[in-house]
This record gives structure tokens, C-alpha cells and sequence, in this order.
């Protein structure tokens, strides 16, 4: 595979188009090609790069949501958390979240306003009211929990507990949800798996729809310039805050055919490399209310400490950033949870940004805004030869069982009935991958008799890539192998691994999403060009094309990352 070819070709036909390769339309297009479906995945960037690459990292129920009444979200949230927790065991695990509360009765009647539907913003929040809530959480996953049930501590426990916390909080209250360490990774895993079991099934990163003519969608490779054209019998508008921009360009350009469906709110978080702040969180989340009652979390990941997040409206996603005014927001909020803690600017490393594809909405607060997904279907019009569904909103908790409704609208359409389902359908590097350290510890002994690496080489590669370490630990072993000079954990033989294996196609692919490096804050001068030189060894790029991608890489850590 090169710069120039996608690893199977664009065919000029196909029952179903997905344009949109975030996690939503990943999911439809595997639930779709295990139908039997022949089915094309047209994703205008590198897959799970928008809204799914910057999620809080939490797979969870929706704790918040109880106080706008959605519990059929909570509920299905926190069923959709446990099938991952089953289906990926290499990636999601539990994670135990502390809750400092601040007042015992105050806030009680703002809350309640909120759930009748008078309150508007954000208020702190009292212990009754979250007592309340954590108790509907335990009561709505009660069928398929797999992890303990919450508790209330005192503040003499909660001291004991986390010594960092502002004096000002009375109680604390202790319950489990998880967390997701590779989402992006996730993503590609179930394009892989797809294509591999479905000859009928292809997906495609870099590749953009520029119009409609009649019963033709008209694509263009970013990366190449190549064109062409696919003509589908329906197509799914899986593009997030891409979504009316999206239906715009498949409505023939008739701008007042295509109603707004999607009104998008902007995420950013912060990577921080504090110790003190590392020592204070431990292995814990803390989710925190800041003095305006905004939510926000903070949990280590990956050797730096998560911090997020914020809700702002914005219209064009293509826009989003992290602005300073976000950092000042977040940083005041952990000042406010953990008074004690120096954090200066500097130990920011990295920062993301994503937008939310939420339902168009007239309600005057963010908060307000449901999570919960749905769909709008258009037929065929006079421009354009075939019916579009559009994905709306979302969480990327719930995945799975969006994928799965929106299949079976589109079967039910092509008369053709479900052959299986995947609520227990293992995902890439989770198959056969244990699910306890005690079992872990017997899987590395018993691999390594077949292999030649040794066993720490073996436990990293396992906790990147679950049981695919196997074929990555023998690629690695088949050739003369060293560690990267400017990423000294990882090694140019893995590298290589993923580029020909895991649809690669530029340099952001490998140090944003195929791995940590980026979130881990390790993205440097030298590392790019060790990473660039590797890429134009394995994928064949003229020192033209390397310097197109160095810029293409620069733009992108710049505009969405804050690294210059």
C-alpha cells in the first residue's frame, strides 16, 4: 500500500454509502456488512479524527443526564458500557469516580427545576440530589451491572481518601463507570474486522463527497486528487457536525431543501503533566463540579492527567479550537476542586477538541440539550436518485446500539431481515484477550514460548494492542528491530507493523490515533522525522510528497492541538 492507493478500490457501485467514518458510521457500516450488505465507508479525513477522537474518554451512563429526565439514554448507556467492557476487555475497564459534594441541601430545588423542565443552567448540586441520582444510576443498570454499586464516605473518610481536596467539601460519594483508552484505535479495530470478514465491505479515509448528480455520488481523495464516482441505492449522512454541511452537498447545492438537523456544542480538554495533580488523582476519577455548577472530570491517562471539559455553541466545526479562555476555564475549575495544587500553563502538553452533533434545539442552556441520538430520513428528489439517512447526535458510549437501529431502518427498507447482532461481538484485539491481571499474567507466560521478544516488550505491546501484540510481537521479531530514537517505547518494526496493517495514510494517523504518542504530550521535531522517514520507506513517498504531509501534520497539531 502507498500514499496513492487505498488498500482495496472505490467500486463504482454499492447498496449502501456511509459518508462518515467517526464511530457512529463505523458502527453502521459493520452492522450493516454483517447483514450480508454490500456496503462503501467514505470518510473525508482519517477515521475516528472528528467528535471520536475527542471524547472525555469515559464510557459511561450519563450520571448528568438523570436531571433532564432521559433515563432510557442512562439506561441504555449503561447497558451499552457493560457490553463494552465484555466485547473490548483490551481497552475499556472500570473506572471508580469520586464525587465531592459541597452542600447537603442546597441546590436541591434547582435541581428539581431542571428535571420538571423550569431550571436552565447550571447550579450546584446537593447530596440529596446526587444521592438520589447515584441510586436511579444503580437501579437503571441493575440487569447488566458489572461493577459495584455506589457509597456515600464522610469527609473524615474523604480526607483519608484524597488529602488534595478543597476543605469546603462535606461528603464525597464513590461509584464506577469506565474508560476507554484507545478509542481511536477502537474504530480502525472494527473497520478491520469488518473487512475481514465481509469481502462485500470497504472503507475509505481521505476521501470526500463533493456533489450528487442524479444517481452518482461524485469523491475525491485529499491525499491524492484521485476522482470518482459511486452509486448506491441509499446512503447514510454519518458526518456528525459535518451533517447539514454534508446533506447540502447531497441536495445538488439547493440550500432550502436541506433543513438544519445538527446544532453542534465544542468540547476541549487539557493533557497536564503535574505531578502533584497525578498524585492527588491516583487511580480514580474525580468528577467535580466547578463554583458555577458546570460539570467537569479529571483522570490520569496515559502517564498525563486528563482534565475537561467544556460546552460551547459553535456553527462551523470546522472552527472548533481550544481557545485560551477555555484553559483559564478549566484551569480555575481544578483550582477551585483542588485548591492546593499548582498548575501553571506550561504543564499543558497537549490539548484537543471536539464537536458534539446534537439535535437542533431551542433550549437556553447546553446542558439541556439531549444526548440521545435519532435520525431524519429524506427520499429521492429530482436532483438526486436515492433516499439519505442522517445520523443525529449521539454518545460515543452508545455506539454500538445506534449502528444497530439505524441497520435495521435500512433493512427494513431493502426487505431484508437481521442474520445476527453484535452485543456480543468481540472487537479487534479483545478476542480471546483475558479479562482479569491474574489471567493476563498466564496469557503473556504461555505467548512467550512461541515468541523471541521478551516479556516487558510483550506486556506494553498487550496493553496497546490487546491479543493483536501476537502478530505485531512476531512482525517485530522477523526483522532487525530497534526503538524509536525520539519514543524510546516504542519501535520502528511496531511502527512499520501498523502503517501496513491498519490503514495509515498520513503522518497524524500514527501520532494522533494509531497511537498515545500525542496525547502523551510526545510529539517532537525529531520524532516527526523519524516517524516521516519510516512512512516514506514503507509507503513509497517522494521527498515532495513527505514534506506535503510534515505541513499537512503541522496545520493539524497547530489548529486543533495548540502545538506549534
Amino acid at each position: 500500500m502507498t500514499q496513492n492507493s487505498q488498500d482495496r478500490t472505490i467500486p463504482k457501485r454499492a447498496t449502501v454509502v456511509v459518508v462518515g467514518g467517526g464511530i457512529n458510521g463505523i458502527s453502521v457500516f459493520r452492522d450493516l456488512a454483517l447483514q450480508g450488505i454490500d456496503v462503501v465507508l467514505l470518510e473525508q479525513r482519517d477515521f475516528c479524527s472528528g467528535a471520536s477522537a475527542a471524547l472525555s474518554r469515559m464510557v459511561h451512563g450519563g450520571l448528568r443526564y438523570l436531571e433532564n429526565g432521559e433515563f432510557r439514554l442512562v439506561r441504555q448507556s449503561l447497558q451499552e458500557r457493560d457490553f463494552l467492557l465484555r466485547n473490548a476487555p483490551h481497552y475499556v475497564f472500570p473506572l471508580p469516580t469520586l464525587v465531592p459534594i459541597f452542600d447537603a441541601f442546597n441546590g436541591s430545588m434547582a435541581s428539581l427545576k431542571r428535571f420538571i423542565g423550569l431550571g436552565s443552567g447550571p447550579s450546584r448540586r446537593s447530596a440529596v440530589m446526587i444521592k438520589i441520582g447515584l441510586m436511579l444510576y444503580d437501579w437503571l443498570s441493575r440487569k447488566s451491572r458489572t461493577m459495584p454499586a455506589h457509597q456515600f464516605v464522610s469527609r473524615t473518610k474523604l480526607r483519608a481518601m484524597a488529602p488534595d481536596l478543597s476543605r469546603d467539601a462535606k461528603f464525597g460519594a464513590i461509584y464506577y463507570d469506565a474508560w476507554v483508552k484507545y478509542p481511536e484505535r477502537l474504530g480502525v479495530e472494527m473497520i478491520l474486522d469488518t473487512q475481514e470478514a465481509c469481502p462485500n465491505a470497504s472503507a475509505h479515509s481521505y476521501v470526500g463527497v463533493e456533489k450528487v448528480d442524479g444517481g452518482e455520488l461524485h469523491w475525491r481523495d485529499a491525499l491524492t486528487g484521485e476522482r470518482g464516482t459511486i452509486t448506491p441505492d441509499l446512503v447514510v449522512n454519518a458526518t456528525g457536525a459535518w451533517v447539514d454541511f454534508t446533506n447540502l452537498a447531497l441536495s445538488g447545492g439547493r440550500e432550502n431543501d436541506t433543513p438544519r438537523f445538527v446544532r453542534g456544542t465544542k468540547g476541549s480538554h487539557l493533557m497536564i503533566r503535574n505531578d502533584q495533580l497525578a498524585n492527588a488523582l491516583g487511580d480514580q476519577m474525580v468528577y467535580y463540579e466547578n463554583a458555577d455548577g458546570r460539570i467537569c472530570i479529571a483522570f490520569n491517562y496515559l502517564g498525563v492527567s486528563l482534565v475537561g471539559s467544556t460546552d460551547i455553541l459553535i456553527d462551523d466545526p470546522e472552527l472548533a479550537r481550544c481557545e485560551e479562555s477555555e484553559k483559564d476555564y478549566m484551569l480555575g475549575a481544578l483550582r477551585f476542586v483542588f485548591p492546593d495544587i499548582k498548575i501553571a500553563r506550561d504543564d499543558i502538553v497537549h490539548v484537543f477538541t471536539g464537536v458534539r452533533p446534537l439535535p437542533v434545539s431551542d433550549a437556553d442552556a447546553t446542558g439541556r440539550i439531549s444526548r440521545d441520538h435519532s435520525h431524519r430520513e429524506q427520499e429521492a428528489n429530482d436532483k438526486r436518485d436515492f433516499p439519505v439517512i442522517s445520523l443525529i447526535g449521539g454518545k460515543w458510549t452508545t455506539f454500538r446500539v445506534f449502528g444497530e437501529e439505524i441497520a435495521d431502518v435500512i433493512l427494513k427498507r431493502l426487505g431484508r431481515k437481521r442474520v445476527c447482532d453484535t452485543r456480543r461481538l468481540k472487537i479487534g484485539g479483545g478476542r480471546d484477550f483475558p479479562n482479569s491481571e491474574s489471567d493476563l499474567d498466564d496469557w503473556i507466560g504461555a505467548e512467550l514460548i512461541d515468541l523471541s521478544v521478551d516479556r516487558s516488550t510483550l506486556e506494553r505491546l498487550a496493553e496497546r494492542y490487546g491479543s493483536k501484540a501476537l502478530d505485531i510481537a512476531r512482525f517485530c521479531q522477523i526483522a532487525p528491530d530497534g526503538p524509536l530514537a525520539a519514543a524510546q517505547t516504542y519501535s520502528r518494526r511496531e511502527i512499520e507493523y501498523l502503517i501496513l496493517n491498519e490503514k495509515v495514510r498520513s503522518l497524524s494517523d500514527i501520532l494522533l490515533r494509531r497511537t498515545g504518542i500525542g496525547l502523551e504530550g510526545g510529539i517532537t521535531q525529531n520524532l516527526i522525522e523519524e516517524i516521516g522517514a519510516l512512512m516514506s520507506g514503507v509507503l513509497g513517498w517522494s521527498e515532495t510528497e513527505l514534506d506535503h504531509h510534515k505541513q499537512l501534520l503541522r496545520e493539524e497539531l497547530g489548529k486543533k492541538h495548540s502545538i506549534v
